[in-house]
Parts: C-alpha cells; structure tokens; sequence
C-alpha cells in the first residue's frame, strides 16, 4: 500500500508530468517490442503487483515472450520464452552481460565491489577468477566433501533430536543454519551458528531482509531524481542490514589477522594472502562484498529451494514413496546421503530439477541492462534499459512442460535438460559469463540435504495446518514461501 500511495501522489505531481511526457515524447525509437501502453508518469507500474514475476507473465501471454514496458522512467525488456533468454544469455551474452544496479545495493558501496554487479571486465575476471578457484571448482568442492556431510549429519541430528520430542522443524531455517555453518567454515573455519539448536534467528532475518528489499520495488529505481529522498526507505534500511553482516565479516578479519596463518589455510587465509600481493583488486572492502555475496546468495537460495522440495513432497505422497524406496534399494534405509550416491539416485536428482523448474531461487535471475542499443530478434532495444529474464515463467511455459503446472519429477527421467545453463527451457542458475559460479555447490549440497532427510524420518505435518499446504509465495530478489514449512520428523519403523 505504501508503494500505491507514493505512486499516486507522483501522479499528481506536474513537474514529473512535464519530465515523462518529455521522455515519452522525443527520440523514441522505431520498431520496440511489443508492450502494454503506458501511463503518464507511471508507465506501466501499475501492472507490477505484489508478485510482479507471475504479473510479467501473464502479460506475456498477451504481448510475448520479448515485451517492452516502461516502469516510470525505466526502460524494461522482459524475456518469457527458452528461445528468447538464448538470445540474450548465450548469443549476446556480452552486450547483454552489464547488470542493472538497484539503487539501494550502493550502500556501503557494495555494488563497486561486488563480483555480481560489477561491469564486466579485467577486474571482474580477476575476481571471479579468486572466488571459483578458491571455492567452486571442482577440486575445492571435493576437498571440502567431508564438511558438506558433517553439515549434513548435524542437519539430521536436530531433527532426530525433535523426533524424540515430537516437536516439528522450520525446514527452511534449519536448511539455513545448515547452508550457514558450511560456508562459514569453508571461509572462517568455524561455525556462525550452533547447529543443533534452533539458533541463527538473527543472520537468517537479516539475510532474508536484504534480498526482500533487494528484490522488492522501489521507486527510486524507477524515479532517479527521488534518489536523496529515499521515499520508502529502502536504502537506509540496507545500509542498516549491509552494515551488521559487514561488522560480522570485519570482525572476524581482524580476529584472523591477529593471529598466525591457519594451518588449514581456509579461504579467509587465500583471500588475506592475494589482498596482500595485489591490494588494488582484492582490500578489505571487496573480500567484505565477496563474503556478503557469498552468504546471501548461498544461504538464502539453498534453504528456499530444500524448503519448496520438502514442500512438494508433502503434497505429492506418490512422490515421497518413491524417493523412500530408491534411497533404501540404492544406499539403505537410515542412511546419510554422500555425494558419491548422487549418481545412483537419479529421481531424488530429479526431484531437485523439477522444485528448480517450478520454484526457481531467483525468480527474473539477476537484472541486466544493455549499455547501447541493441537489436533482438528484429526489435530494438535502446541504451540503458534493464533486462529482466523470467526464469519462473519459463519454467511453466505450457508450449515445453506437459502438465506444467504440476509437479512430476518423472518428466526428467527420460530428459537430458538440465540446470548447468546449456538447456535454456531450465536456467534457475542463469547461463552465460554471468551464470551463478555456486552452481557446482547448490547441485551437490541441496540432493545430500533433501535425501538425507527423506531417507532417515518419515513426516507429517505440524498439526497446526489444516486442509492443504499453503503455496503462497513472498516476492524478493528470491521467491520464499509466504509462510514457513513446519513438519514433524518421525522415527523410522
């Protein structure tokens, strides 16, 4: 409601009506996609919602899989279609590659020293660069196996733990203090949390309120001159979120450079190291933005995805029989999930691409913007407009996905598509130079955390819930469920 009044009220203003009419008026450029006509001042704002992702894609069922709209004084390309998101995240990768930085992502200067928003070039290498080399390729991640299935271990100990009890679990935020302590100690060497109590409230909040305010809208992105007003607060309130995880990491840097090099050399160590050969790249500030990146993204995603899986197996009992019986016949009842069975339990892997297909973590991917004009399928794109990529109605587009509202993991077992950003009907990791780099992470971390619960409880659902479960999503840069999934883990008989 605070977003509708505000833009009401700039809706009355008369020096805005002059300023958009201008801009709707003079150079505008032959031959746009398809689009809905614009407001005065608004554009087409009023059509966003409070779920744009699935407002997008019911326009596109009007206008196309490549639409044009105007939010305010932004120019906005919106790509529904697998053919489409090809163009402009494999094609045209690199014209398309600049990302579109929400105004509030400049506190703290984080988006100057962030490898996500930061433009492409030699920098941007240099620092993608450090972080996959010093965590996801692939011999990091299998030097790290034995953490992941000790994060995983004490995941299935808290819940054994409330089964004993009969008490339920927040699937979400025990994914998340999991998800939490992993990094942590890939980075730090140490837990953030302690893993068998329901603890870590504070981080989650703070994680969770950065991508919903990063996510959400904000008028000062699509107003620029409201910029020193702040009208709704959003970059105070992430200058406030920034600077506590900022604190934290601060913290624990001066704690690591009070002391002797770790035998284990984590990747605090590495990053300290190469801050010291090449300072102009990698400061304090940029391995602060790093870790930022890190955290949110690998904590906020990971536990909302197992949260949706754990979620649409309830719904599906079909579904949970089947998992149950692959993880007995291929690795045994009651047993923790390894990353060397992943590849003997292809529909629990299944399960995991369909939650990816219909719950993607990051519903329009990461915005990006065109830095000159462009031309896409015949259309023209001008300079600066933001590219949002809808991953969420791509996924559901009934033209690919038999029955694609449903949830059927059987539909992959006979499927080569996959998530790895090559098969663009399924790209909940993006695709391109710009493709998530915790790829590797997520597809080994999220199947050891979803079999490992199914194969060693049954559950039920907290008793508090009646009738169905509620599917209601909570709109942000990631798309979490409106309301925590509580179940009640049960002893196997």
């Amino acid at each position: 409601m605070e977003f509708v009044a505000i833009v009401l009220g700039l809706f009355l203003s008369y020096a805005l009506i002059r300023a958009t009419f201008s801009l709707f008026g003079v150079g505008k450029p032959k031959n746009l996609p398809p689009g809905p006509n614009p407001l005065p001042i608004i554009g087409s704002l009023h059509l966003l919602g409070q779920q744009p992702h699935q407002s997008l894609a019911k326009l596109a069922r009007i206008h196309g899989p490549i639409m044009f709209l105007r939010l305010g004084r932004i120019t906005t390309l919106v790509i529904s279609s697998a053919a489409a998101a090809k163009e402009v995240l494999q094609k045209q990768d690199l014209a398309f590659s600049t990302r579109y930085v929400p105004d509030g992502l400049h506190a703290h200067n984080h988006s100057q020293n962030s490898v996500v928003w930061i433009p492409i070039g030699p920098r941007w290498r240099t620092l993608r660069r450090i972080l996959t080399s010093n965590i996801f390729s692939g011999n990091c991640l299998d030097a790290n196996q034995h953490l992941r299935c000790q994060k995983v271990q004490e995941l299935v100990a808290y819940c054994r733990k409330a089964s004993q009890s009969n008490e339920s679990v927040d699937i979400g935020r025990a994914a998340f203090r999991t998800s939490l302590n992993l990094l942590s100690n890939t980075i730090f060497s140490k837990d953030l949390t302690d893993p068998y109590e329901d603890s870590g409230k504070e981080f989650k909040e703070v994680v969770g309120n950065i991508m919903l305010e990063v996510g959400k809208p904000n008028l000062v992105d699509y107003f620029p001159l409201l910029k020193k007003i702040d009208p709704q607060g959003v970059r105070r309130r992430l200058t406030r979120h920034i600077g506590k995880v900022a604190a934290i990491f601060e913290e624990l840097i001066k704690e690591r450079l009070q002391m002797e090099r770790s035998m284990q050399a984590d990747v605090l160590d590495v990053f300290l190291k190469n801050s010291e050969d090449n300072p102009e790249d990698l400061n304090q500030a940029v391995i602060k933005s790093m870790f930022l990146d890190l955290f949110v993204a690998g904590t906020d995603t990971t536990s909302s995805t197992l949260e949706w899986a754990m979620t649409e197996v309830l719904r599906n009992p079909h579904t949970m029989t089947k998992a149950k019986e692959e993880l007995k016949e291929c690795i045994g009842k009651g047993k923790i999930v390894e990353e060397n069975d992943l590849l003997k339990l292809p529909y629990l892997m299944c399960i995991v691409k369909e939650t990816f297909r219909l719950h993607p973590p990051i519903p329009f991917l990461v915005p990006r913007k065109v830095d000159n004009e462009i031309k896409i399928s015949g259309y023209t794109i001008p300079k600066g407009t933001q590219v949002l990529v809808n991953a969420w109605a791509i996924g559901r587009d009934e033209t690919i996905w038999e029955d694609s509202l449903e949830f059927k993991p059987e539909r992959f077992m006979t499927s080569e598509i996959d998530v790895r950003g090559q098969d663009f009907e399924l790209i909940p990791f993006g695709a391109g130079r710009r493709i998530c780099p915790g790829l590797p992470l997520a597809t080994r971390m999220i199947p050891m955390m979803l079999g490992s619960l199914l194969n060693n409880f049954d559950w039920a659902l907290d008793t508090g819930i009646v009738g169905e479960l509620d599917m209601t999503e909570r709109f942000g840069i990631t798309i979490q469920k409106a309301y925590p999934l509580c179940a009640v883990p049960k002893q196997l008989d």
